[in-house]
């Protein structure tokens, strides 16, 4: 377990409620810089259908964690448990609160409770299990994982290329399946960070409002450029069999683009599925006990409380 001690704020919440416009409130009041806990923000390139903060945003307060890697590299787990305690360490050490904000449940899950990934990536193994994706298609990959690996079949949708790769590359480079690597990890108590300073906060809001607000935000990132910035990625050679443009948003510009879906029917199926997406937000973040819950017009109350949470977290360190 690796212990962190300086003070640090979680902001957890779905897709779409609100939490951008929040943590930059809370990062001019705290005096925070802002640790990413998007998945896919770390992507260089991909700026529209991640909701990635501007340039001018980033510039009124620093960001770590966003473009970090390229599209067709491998980012995961254990990678950002890394990165994310460097990240906090750096704050830290300038006597600034660390604020990690997003809406990625499993890499919070990875960093309080320890790491799915255990082993390495075997890009030999990944290749070729790319080579099968592309030939063979998602639905075949799922039925093999949960061939091999039922847990891991059941809680991974068959759309989750990323995790659905991953449950395979581990199974045929050690010959043990993800399931048994978590319950080993958990067993032994390893890859966990403990936060004795840390806020966690969730933000909400009522369903019919979100639906609303997603709706919104799928058509604003469509009128913004989102087909357009697919389309640009391909040209480069960030081809759609990749995992980052199997994500929400990226996977239905690409299915545009090959004329599978006409722009109604992208939208259509966009609106969906990010529902749908944030529907197992909620499910990851519930499960985390620790989070205290505020509508997302309750800013002040939730400022309030941090406010007072730091404050005792400070006089205890001075005692």
């Amino acid at each position: 377990m690796q212990p962190v001690d300086c003070p640090v704020i979680v902001l957890v919440g779905p897709t779409a409620v609100g939490k951008t416009e929040l943590s930059f409130r809370l990062a001019e009041r705290f005096n925070c810089e802002i640790v990413s806990m998007d998945s896919m923000q770390v992507y260089c390139g991909m700026d529209i259908g991640t909701a990635k903060p501007s340039l001018q945003e980033r510039a009124q307060v620093p960001h770590h964690l966003i473009d970090i890697v390229r599209p067709d590299e491998q980012y995961d787990a254990a990678r950002f448990v890394r990165d994310a305690l460097a990240a906090i360490e750096t704050i830290a050490a300038r006597r600034k609160t660390a604020l990690l904000t997003g809406g990625t449940g499993l890499y919070l899950k990875a960093l309080l409770e320890g790491l799915f990934d255990a082993l390495p990536a075997d890009k030999a193994v990944r290749e070729q299990l790319q080579a099968r994706l592309a030939e063979e298609g998602r639905a075949a990959l799922h039925a093999e994982l949960c061939r091999v690996d039922p847990a891991a079949g059941a809680r991974i949708h068959p759309n989750d290329t990323q995790r659905l790769l991953r449950g395979l590359e581990i199974f045929h480079a050690s010959g043990r399946t993800w399931t048994e690597l978590i319950e080993e990890q958990k067993r032994a108590g390893q890859g966990t960070a403990v936060f004795s300073r840390a806020y966690f906060a969730g933000l909400h809001c009522p369903k019919e409002e979100l639906r609303e607000r997603i709706a919104r935000r799928t058509l604003a990132m469509l009128d913004g450029g989102l087909i357009e910035e697919v389309e640009q990625l391909r040209q480069i050679g960030y081809g759609p069999e990749l995992p980052s443009m199997q994500a929400i948003g990226y996977r239905h510009a690409n299915r545009f683009l090959d004329g599978e879906w006409s722009k109604a029917e992208l939208t259509e199926q966009l609106i969906l599925d990010t529902r749908h997406y944030a529907k197992r937000q909620m499910t990851w973040f519930n499960a985390n006990k620790g989070l205290r819950w505020f509508g997302r017009d309750e800013h002040e109350l939730m400022a309030g409380e941090i406010a007072r949470k730091l404050l005792l977290y400070s006089q205890s360190s001075i005692k």
